[in-house]
């Protein structure tokens, strides 16, 4: 992998895929194009769009993604790996190979209509953000949502970018029947470490904005400081929660740094290139708070680490939530108000669809 960085990317270069036996290298002797590799974008033909989670990390069972790679270059996405399973890698080709399901507004209708969906919660951005710059042109998260309140299907979003706001008049809609909510994620309040750990993301003041907007249009938000890097943004976290409840935001959460596979090389090579004299000190408290690993991929505490560093930062966001009066990072979501276009309101026949759970998730 190179060890200098490109310009508007997250990651350096490209690490070998772990499931590929052939490794790209380049070759030193040829001239290297100082710009970085453009951004390609692939058809997926997948034949669904719904996936189950039987993950108890999260508090949910289904969600949809129309994109698979996503242009932001957070250096530390865990979702990096996921790449690797379609034969590519976890580093620029994770955010320069955006794999896009066309078809995914279709896939939705043919399953929210077929009798087989029980209506529950789904979430969006769960592996992949769906504001990614590519959303903007191409509107495959718009036509989904027009999907969802069409019916009434509640929905919850997590997302980097400001874009959400162009949907504000769907995400009003599905509100309206407690059937969406968005949780905006906020890293860092510094505009210039956003820009190198977030290279395309919309900056800090544009997310805050977005939760502004939304709250002003009576759509739930919450922020979602995620991850938390020990040693480098953890001291941010009573200034970042007392401005998203500033900004309106109802609630928040938090998740400590986790780095699957080959997301701790790339992530250590980031610090290498931009914070050489703490990335001791921050691997240090990552391996601290995962039992001596960069990761810790067991359930129950990978979402939350162990330890002393871990404790402190848990004491620290419960201190900062209840200073800045927001409340923990969960609403409610109904299914209440789920139709089928066309026919009957499903919900007046929960013995048909062996009972309707009304509130169908939390986010």
């Amino acid at each position: 992998m190179e060890a200098v960085g490109r310009d508007g990317r997250g990651a350096a270069g490209n690490p070998k895929n772990r499931f590929e036996k052939l490794e790209y290298v380049d070759d030193p002797d040829c001239e290297r194009e100082e710009a970085g590799p453009r951004t390609q974008f692939l058809r997926d033909d997948s034949r669904s769009i719904i996936t189950r989670n039987d993950s108890p990390d999260v508090g949910f069972a289904f969600s949809l993604n129309p994109y698979r790679g996503c242009e932001h270059g957070c250096a530390y996405c865990f979702a990096r790996p996921t790449h690797e399973y379609l034969g590519f890698s976890a580093g620029l080709d994770f955010e320069t190979k955006i794999v896009v399901k066309e078809n995914a507004p279709e896939l939705l209708r043919a399953e929210l209509s077929s009798g087989r969906w029980k209506p529950q919660a789904l979430a969006m951005s769960t592996v992949t953000d769906c504001y990614q710059p590519a959303e903007r042109r191409l509107g495959l998260t718009r036509r989904c949502l027009e999907v969802l309140a069409e019916f009434r299907n509640p929905v919850g979003i997590i997302t980097k970018n400001h874009l959400v706001t162009r949907d504000i008049d769907l995400l009003r809609l599905l509100a309206e029947s407690e059937a969406a909510s968005v949780a905006v994620s906020v890293t860092t309040l510094d505009a210039e470490l956003a820009k190198r750990l977030e290279p395309r993301a919309s900056p800090p003041a544009r997310r805050l904005a977005a939760v502004e907007e939304l709250t002003q249009a009576g759509i739930p938000v919450h922020v979602l400081m995620a991850p938390v890097i020990p040693g480098l943004t953890d001291h941010e976290m009573p200034a970042l929660l007392s401005a998203a409840a500033r900004a309106g935001a109802q609630g928040a959460g938090y998740v400590p740094l986790r780095l699957p596979w080959a997301v701790a090389p790339l992530f250590e090579a980031w610090l290498e290139r931009y914070f050489p004299e703490k990335k001791e000190k921050v691997l240090g408290r990552i391996r601290a708070m995962r039992g001596g690993k960069l990761n810790d991929p067991r359930f129950g505490s990978r979402m939350r680490g162990e330890g002393f560093f871990a404790e402190q930062m848990g004491a620290l966001f419960e201190v900062s939530l209840r200073k800045a009066g927001l409340a923990r990072r969960r609403t409610g979501l109904s299914t209440a108000a789920f139709r089928a276009p066309g026919g009957e309101q499903l919900s007046l026949f929960p013995e048909a669809k062996g009972g309707l759970n009304t509130h169908a998730g939390r986010f």
